[in-house]
């Protein structure tokens, strides 16, 4: 029969092949099985209740376009690609010209050509009116990444013969009817298209069906899986059944809705302490929880350490029981602060129950992209099994595959092997990545429905959303809509947020409009804690939990923007001993005031902590800081107790966020007043004896000292680096807050009285009334004009390839993603498309000795320094491995164009080409920055040099 001669799969080097019949039984079988083993209720739901006949339908109309989404494939602009088998179609009735005869078959790429075949079909065969077969077709033309635009339609209408050739039409029209009816026969769609007919598909539904019709096509494609042969048998259940073991997909999680107390919950779940009480705020976001009408988006504000992402997982299980959600993310500003979050949420899962008994493992992902070399993580990869061979069709290289040693059976938890890459691991139950990941499903890009299928299963947590910029708010606004759209439960967190921006994230997850009271009342609400809960279309609650009676009286005072002055009132402070924590807003701050102090402390006694590292380095930062100004109870049990002398910590914004340290005393470059609050979270942080006793006598107060400014100026104003990294107009609106408590006219005279100020001192700085001094009105405002230009102009910026809102129901995704950056992916340039900065380079750092050979860096941990590299040949695994982790992101002296592409020629100019070789997954393509035998080198005009204890140093060539 003709219809059992078309090919769909073809293997040049075995020269095996598949029929598309059975390429289309195969692709039905495991979207059901999909359907039914691994899409998440939450899903199932929201496609289920567009549809006639609820469940039954949407199965069906899954499996269906599984099924039909290669029907492209039967036409001659396809099958001309393999002559011997488009010779098999010639003999049979099928009649094509030679590839080389048709140049313009890339009109007519298959799943475009499948969506008019099949639109074609439901009007010719089943009576459907053109305007409603659109919406369910465009998930065929789809299901390679990018919908099809109205162009592409009508350029594959006007070259009507790359769908069957001329003079041969009806032969070509039987054999495409006739697969569609099989299909349709055996998907046990015939009887319910006549009712279908009348359904408008809402865009977030069309969505998810092309993104699980491409999930069904890459597994079903994968030969490993589904042997090519074209054997003329049914497509067996033993051929799907092995298949689908071999897989072994994870199910999604089936959360049980937790019926204790709030206080047992977070016993169960976090290890309270016996006899410890939980928050306020956390009680009261279990009840708000269990109290809405739907799981929707709830906002929690409330300080640094009272256990906000505790409450947000807490609230993330009963949302999960209550829509059916399979899985969490859990969305954060920077890689380090998701490394650090990643082995909270794992201990979280340890203790969370799922009501199918035998659950079985839960797939979990570290979603950023040097998540490979995270202990953690590497750790789940290795209890994955062994990878099967093929992944995607599309030629998305799987790296992850080859990156894991993955030997032992499945775990409870596991990063499974075929849940891998940059666009599958997302689909992951449970999973950690920087905010960036989320920000992608607002970013027109190739197989965005994937980014989308992988939230709209899942609750989504974001922490610190204060810390985002109009830029990458315009992205986080329309995700949030998408994600209204969805359904989806969200938790977002904030210990510093305007009220603006909180009016803003609620309505544009609920489709507020500015004039609704409703969301008015968002806006003026002034509790803090504060707590904001809305449903999908519904009017939101708010809710001002008690205080949890934690408090820190903090004296706030100037200090010249002098490193001598500094060090002298430093020596002054730390005479009988102590810990303080020097933040500066730039890296090259850092370095000027630690090479002070070095001179008068001593180098025992000062760190310096600032992104400028190697990341194996930084992250021996960051374990040494907790080590030794972490919890006490953490210290004790790390090292013991914390420094007898004095010790000072010298840092960029990385103390900001995610270490949980410590510190008697802090001096702070002055900053958005936001984060100048989170800093303040720093200080006294834990209780160290009765009222502090355990702290020096003079450090028992907690203080913090501002500065970074000029002070003497007829208006104080901030040093030049935090212009550049702040901008001018929220330096000086914080200023004009902090003025009254530095000048001791506020009502607590020099005191900020944590958490009690936070709010009021952050809606007054981002606040539109006029703030400080009458005489510096007129800069202020000016400074204020420039601020909102800027915005304006990064809001434009944003525009060019933001996705739109979800449109009308029954309206097609034609174009959805047109005009897009094409394929995104989790690198510094993927970021750029969603943050508003420069592309920079990221380089591998070692060293050339002495005697001319390549290693890592000496100081190196773990055994892992000093350890000689080949040249001639791609290093081991272990040692390619450890030269991957010793990345390093160089500074913005590098990010003007010129000075980039410099620097890309120079170092491109030391690569060791053995290691550009296929098999060098780990080294292939990377730029490595080779340091001589005293750790300096030359860059594109500027010096360098690392050291251990400063990272890396920037100077210009004389």
């Amino acid at each position: 029969m003709a219809a059992r001669s078309v090919w769909a799969k073809h293997d040049r080097d075995a020269d095996g092949w598949l029929p598309l019949w059975r390429h289309m039984a195969d692709s039905a079988a495991v979207s059901g099985r999909l359907w039914d083993e691994w899409v998440p209720g939450q899903v199932r739901r929201l496609i289920a209740d567009t549809l006639p006949g609820d469940a039954d339908d949407a199965r069906r109309l899954v499996v269906w376009l599984a099924a039909t989404h290669d029907i492209g494939k039967a036409t001659p602009a396809f099958a001309c690609q393999v002559e011997e088998l488009a010779d098999s179609m010639r003999k049979a009735g099928l009649e094509m010209r030679l590839q080389k005869q048709m140049a313009d078959r890339k009109l007519a790429p298959h799943g475009l050509a499948g969506q008019m075949l099949l639109q074609q079909w439901l009007m010719e065969r089943h009576g459907w009116p053109k305007p409603a077969t659109l919406q369910f077709t465009i998930v065929v033309g789809g299901h390679h990444g990018v919908p099809p635009s109205q162009s592409d339609i009508h350029e594959l209408k006007v070259h009507r013969g790359l769908l069957r050739t001329r003079g041969c039409e009806d032969a070509w029209r039987g054999v495409q009817d006739e697969l569609l009816d099989a299909a349709a026969e055996a998907c046990g769609v015939r009887e319910r298209l006549a009712d279908w007919r009348q359904v408008k598909l809402p865009q977030p539904v069309q969505v998810l069906l092309t993104a699980l019709v491409i999930v069904a096509d890459w597994i079903a494609s994968n030969p490993e899986l589904f042997p090519y042969f074209p054997g003329e048998r049914s497509s067996d259940p033993e051929r799907v059944e092995a298949a689908w073991r071999g897989l072994n997909l994870p199910r999604p999680w089936a959360a049980v809705e937790p019926e204790e107390k709030p206080e047992d919950l977070f016993t169960a779940r976090f290890e309270l302490p016996v006899g410890a009480r939980i928050r306020p705020v956390q009680e009261e976001a279990v009840r708000m929880a269990r109290d809405m009408a739907e799981p929707g988006l709830m906002v929690i504000e409330a300080p640094m350490g009272e256990g906000k992402t505790e409450a947000a997982l807490a609230v993330a299980e009963i949302f999960a029981a209550r829509s059916g959600a399979g899985g969490c993310f859990v969305a954060l500003p920077t890689m380090a602060t998701g490394n650090a979050m990643f082995p909270r949420l794992l201990k979280w899962l340890d203790r969370l129950p799922d009501e199918r008994a035998g659950a079985g493992a839960h797939s979990v992902f570290l979603a950023h992209s040097k998540a490979a070399l995270n202990k953690d993580f590497a750790e789940l990869m290795r209890t994955g099994r062994r990878p099967v061979a093929g992944i995607d069709q599309d030629g998305a290289d799987d790296a992850w595959a080859h990156r894991a040693d993955e030997r032992t059976a499945s775990a409870e938890l596991i990063a499974h092997h075929w849940l891998r890459g940059r666009k599958k691991g997302m689909l992951s139950s449970f999973a950690v990545g920087t905010i960036d990941q989320l920000l992608f499903a607002g970013l027109k890009s190739r197989h965005l429905a994937l980014r989308h299928l992988a939230v709209a299963g899942k609750v989504v947590v974001i922490d610190e959303v204060h810390a985002y910029d109009t830029y990458m708010s315009s992205y986080l606004d329309r995700v949030l809509s998408w994600l209204g759209a969805y359904g989806v439960p969200v938790v977002v967190l904030s210990a510093t947020l305007p009220a603006r921006r909180r009016r803003e994230l609620v309505e544009a997850y609920a489709g507020g409009k500015e004039q609704d009271a409703g969301f008015a009342s968002v806006q003026t609400a002034d509790g803090y804690p504060l707590l904001t809960g809305v449903a999908p279309g519904a009017s939101p609650q708010l809710s001002a939990p008690g205080a949890s009676g934690r408090g820190t009286d903090v004296e706030v005072e100037r200090l010249d923007d002098d490193v001598a002055k500094l060090a002298d009132r430093l020596a002054d402070e730390l005479r009988e001993g102590g810990c303080a924590l020097v933040v500066r807003n730039t890296v090259a701050r850092v370095h000027e005031a630690a090479a002070h102090l070095r001179e008068r402390f001593g180098d025992d006694r000062i760190t310096v902590a600032h992104a400028r590292f190697l990341d194996l380095d930084r992250a021996d930062n960051d374990a040494r800081l907790l080590a030794t100004f972490g919890p006490p109870e953490k210290v004790v049990e790390l090292q013991g107790r914390r420094p007898d002398e004095a010790h000072i910590v010298v840092a960029s914004q990385v103390v900001e966020q995610s270490l949980d340290i410590d510190f008697d005393l802090l001096v702070t470059d002055l900053a958005p007043v936001d984060l100048v609050l989170q800093r303040m979270g720093r200080l006294h942080r834990h209780q160290r004896g009765e009222q502090q006793s355990d702290r020096p006598p003079r450090l028992r107060t907690a203080r913090c000292l501002i500065t970074g400014v000029d002070w003497e100026a007829s208006m104080p104003w901030p040093v030049r680096g935090s212009h550049t990294v702040y901008r001018t107009h929220p330096l000086l609106r914080s200023l004009a807050v902090l003025e009254p408590h530095l000048n001791g006219t506020a009502e607590t005279g020099h005191i900020v009285r944590l958490p009690d100020h936070i709010s009021p001192l952050v809606q007054e700085a981002y606040g539109s009334e006029a703030a400080g001094p009458p005489q510096w009105r007129e800069t202020m405002q000016r400074a204020r004009d420039e601020h909102e230009q800027h915005r304006i102009q990064q809001r434009t910026k944003a525009e060019a390839f933001l996705l739109n809102k979800a449109g009308r129901p029954g309206k097609a995704l034609v174009g959805w993603v047109e005009a897009g950056v094409g394929d995104v992916e989790d690198t510094r340039g993927g970021k750029a498309q969603v943050r508003d900065i420069r592309e920079t380079l990221e380089v591998l750092v070692l060293q050339r000795r002495a005697d001319g050979t390549l290693a890592t860096l000496p100081w190196l941990s773990e055994d892992r320094g000093g350890l000689e590299l080949p040249t001639g040949a791609v290093p081991d695994s272990r040692l390619a491995r450890i030269a991957a982790a010793c990345g390093l992101r160089l500074p913005y002296e590098f990010a003007d164009p010129r000075r980039l592409d410099q620097a890309i020629d120079e170092l491109e100019a030391e690569c060791v080409e053995a290691w550009q070789a296929k098999e060098s997954h780990w080294l292939a393509g990377e730029l490595v920055l080779i340091l001589d035998d005293q750790c300096r080198t030359r860059l594109a005009g500027f010096d360098l040099h690392y050291t251990r204890s400063d990272g890396l140093e920037v100077h210009r060539a004389e």
